[in-house]
This record gives structure tokens, sequence and C-alpha cells, in this order.
């Protein structure tokens, strides 16, 4: 039996993943890949690694060796090349940084401005709810909303978020100005989801409120929703407060309060694109408070 490191990559990406679909989108191939990487790899040892459900692809204890020793191989390669990135003394090349969508449009224009600024270097950037791993290098940098950043990253802090509920302002017309939070129709999340959150907060706040639809949208899409005038739901004080279609109903929850963390690996923080843009974004975003370092367990 030969197992290459590619095909260890199948392995660990469908045990994580669950789907052929899923893995082929973590590895950038197709699922019709994966799958005869699969059937080949499988042969190549004489196992099954993984038993084919109604619910996806589930591992056999063979499966779960293969996985747990390529998670291994995996985390040493990638911090072998953290560590050769970060003797990299060019301030040119790849830089990829990861962020909110609502921050994204929000502080558009400090990307714009890094790249005026540094026309070498090729920015990707990566605007979605999923939190990306950065040990796994999902990305480079990570623009993140955490009361404490992962332990065995370093950052900057560079604001703060608060949070309180919005109405549309034609709803608050109709449930009267002033009106108690138990008076709001709610929105929450879709139960699946596992964000039992907000119900836990109206069960301690406001018992009799009623939550009359439940979502499963992007965070970034809750100004929208609420803007429709179905219901009412927490928002960043900067997108409620921001938009004329809304209207705070509440005073800040301070329970919700988040830090806006600019967070990258140790091994990475002195590559010079990297420091370029740590620096730059803090300037940008305001951001004062001198570097922090989380260094036990890797995240």
């Amino acid at each position: 039996m030969a197992l290459e490191w590619d095909d260890l990559r199948v392995v660990l990406a469908l045990h994580r993943e669950g789907t052929l679909s899923a893995a082929a989108s973590a590895l950038g191939t197709t699922h019709t890949t994966v799958g005869r990487r699969l059937r080949a790899i499988e042969a190549r040892v004489g196992a099954r690694l993984f038993d084919r459900t109604p619910d996806g692809y589930v591992a056999t204890v063979a499966g779960d060796d293969v996985a747990r020793v390529a998670a291994r191989l995996e985390e040493d390669v990638l911090a072998l090349e953290a560590r050769v990135l970060g003797r990299d003394v060019r301030l040119e090349g790849e830089l990829r940084v990861a962020t909110l969508e609502m921050w994204l449009r929000h502080h558009h224009a400090l990307f714009a401005s890094f790249l005026e600024r540094h026309p070498s270097v090729s920015l990707t950037i990566c605007a979605s709810d999923r939190e990306v791993s950065l040990v796994r290098r999902e990305a480079d940098v990570a623009l993140r909303m955490t009361g404490s950043p992962p332990q065995g990253l370093v950052g900057r802090r560079v604001g703060r978020v608060e949070f309180a509920v919005y109405a549309s302002r034609e709803l608050e017309r109709r449930v009267g100005e002033g009106a108690p939070l138990e008076a709001y129709p709610w929105l929450g999340w879709d139960t699946r989801l596992g964000m039992p959150w907000l119900d836990e907060w109206l069960a301690r706040h406001a018992p009799r409120a009623r939550v009359v639809a439940r979502f499963d949208v992007a965070t970034s899409a809750w100004r929208d929703v609420v803007a429709c005038g179905l219901g009412v739901h927490f928002l960043p004080t900067r997108e409620g407060d921001a938009d004329p279609r809304l209207v705070r109903v509440s005073e800040i929850a301070p329970e919700f309060r988040r830090d806006l963390w600019l967070l990258t690996l140790p091994e990475l923080r002195t590559v010079p694109r990297v420091r370029a843009f740590l620096d730059h974004a803090a300037e940008a975003l305001g951001g004062s408070t001198p570097p922090a370092r989380r260094s036990a367990a890797r995240h």
C-alpha cells in the first residue's frame, strides 16, 4: 500500500465534509473526481474507508484511522508552509483576507486603498459567514468579530461592535412608538441551525414575545429581512442606525457586545504583505490597541 499526500487530502476532506460535493468544493475539484479518487484509494488499500448512506459518507474504522493520520500530516505540512512563508521578505505575492460580508460592505475602501498603496500584492477576499481556519491556511488574515480571539493566533483589536433590536419604521408605527419588546413580532434563526441564543434571550427579557418567522439566511441579509416589516431582530448598531428604513427599538444589549479583531498566525505576522495589510487595516479602522497574542492551543 502506497498512499500519497493527495490521497490523504481526499480522505480528510470527505471525512470533514461528509459529501462528495462539499469535499470537492474544499479541494477545488469536482465531485466526480473525488468519487473516482476515493474508489481508487479504497482499491489500493484493500479496505472500505466510507459507508455510503442517505445522509452522506460516514467513515469506517479504517477511514477514521486514515483521516486521523492525514490530519496530523496536514498540520505539519501547513506549519512548515507557514514557517517558509514567514521568511519571505518580498512585499508582493498572494494575500487572502477573510471577513464577514457586512464588514466588506462597510470597509471596502480599505481594500481599495491597500491595493493602491501595494499594487504588487494579489488580493483575494473571502466574504462569508463561515469562519475560516487560519491554521489550515484558508486565509492569511481574518477580520473577525469575537469576544475573545482564538488561542494560537496573534492580532490587533480594531473596534467594537454593539447590537440592539431594530424594527422597520412602518412596523414601529403599527405597534406603537415606545411599545415594549413583547408587543413586537420577532424574527428568529431556523432551529436546525442550532443557534438558540435569541430564544434564550427572549425567555429572560421578553417571555411573552412571539417568534412569528424563522430564517436560514446569511448574517448580512438580516438588515433587509427586518426592513421588510415582518418583525424585529438584533442588528449591529452601525448597520441599523445607518439604514433609513429602520428604527432602534431597544437599548444596546451589553451581553452581545463583541470586539473586532485582525488576526493571523504568529509565523505570518512578519511576512511583509501580511504586516503591511495588518498595519493598513488597523489604521483605516481606527485601531489603536497594541498587538496582542493568544498562544496556547492552535485554532
